[in-house]
């Protein structure tokens, strides 16, 4: 017990061959960051500024790519000013923020995709009720939910992780998580571990009640030609990022909690920044091609933005 201190500063793992490659891993990550921001930001001015797409499905939409904007300024800034100073510390009350924004957005990006399918199931199989059930009030609700469940229990998970002591001061990931957290307590981790099992179950219930509701919206679509057009246009590019999402979290948790040092580096860089760096680049690609309305409107807004900077002959 001795040993066991709250440490100040915590070292990341450092990536491989920095001093060679240091300013080509900062240029690729700063590249990711800005097209993450420029993708999600431009789908979000569209959806504010077009009247057309102030329904439910187009505000859950927007508010899955502030999300990923939110989620990605946890893990972008600090990597770019790592590498650019190329110093891999971070301070252990940022380390503890660094993991609650991450972990709040990958949760509250489960939950939004499930306030997604609720939307598709009542506007496919009972389009009758859709605009008494998806209400501006219902939508509020749902969006607040969407936000205060999984940042209350995030919240609730890192600062438990913080309250322990430390008897290590090394994280090996490019990022702060929770789980890296617990390993450098020396103490036993077996709350920490029902607390992330229990999270576990439930936000993979959320990922249970988004099947069952695209089960039921495929035999809905059977009996309706108009149900399957609704359905190919508006649906698809949900199943695609929930697949996405899920393949990238279960990937993110056997890093995590099974990771060996044995696999080699870059395949563990890869499964650690999985999550931070298809999410928020395909939701965004995804919808803005496949959905009709939304792919117009930002076609019709770049042309336009482009005819606004043109110099005047």
């Amino acid at each position: 017990m001795d040993n066991m201190t709250y440490p100040v500063i915590l070292t990341l793992m450092v990536p491989k061959e920095t001093k060679s490659y240091r300013h080509v891993y900062f240029t690729c990550f700063l590249a990711l960051y800005l097209l993450i921001l420029s993708i999600n930001i431009r789908l979000v001015m569209v959806i504010v500024m077009e009247k057309a797409l102030h329904g439910p499905m187009y505000i859950f939409l927007g508010h899955l790519c502030v999300n990923g904007v939110y989620g990605a300024s946890g893990f972008y800034p600090k990597i770019l000013s790592d590498l650019i100073l190329d110093s891999y510390v971070i301070s252990s009350n940022m380390c503890t923020l660094q993991t609650f924004v991450i972990y709040s957005s990958l949760l509250s990006e489960i939950t939004i995709l499930t306030v997604m399918a609720y939307d598709r199931f009542v506007a496919i199989c009972k389009p009758l009720d859709y605009h008494s059930k998806l209400t501006t009030d219902t939508c509020v609700k749902l969006i607040l939910f969407s936000w205060i469940f999984p940042n209350s229990l995030t919240a609730a998970s890192v600062l438990l992780s913080k309250l322990r002591p430390y008897c290590k001061y090394h994280i090996d990931k490019l990022y702060c998580d929770n789980w890296s957290i617990v390993k450098l307590s020396c103490e036993s981790s077996f709350v920490n571990n029902v607390v992330g099992y229990a999270l576990i179950v439930t936000f993979f219930s959320f990922m249970v009640f988004i099947i069952v509701s695209y089960i039921k919206l495929i035999s809905a679509c059977k009996a309706s030609l108009e149900n399957r057009r609704k359905f190919w246009q508006t649906c698809l590019p949900h199943i695609f990022s929930l697949i996405n999402f899920t393949v990238a979290l279960l990937f993110d948790i056997m890093y995590s909690r099974y990771g060996a040092n044995d696999i080699p580096e870059s395949l563990r860089n890869f499964l650690a920044l999985e999550l931070l760096i298809v999410p928020p680049v395909f939701n965004p690609l995804i919808y803005g091609l496949n959905i009709r309305a939304v792919r117009k409107r930002v076609f019709a807004s770049c042309v336009a933005s482009r005819v606004n900077v043109s110099p005047k002959i």
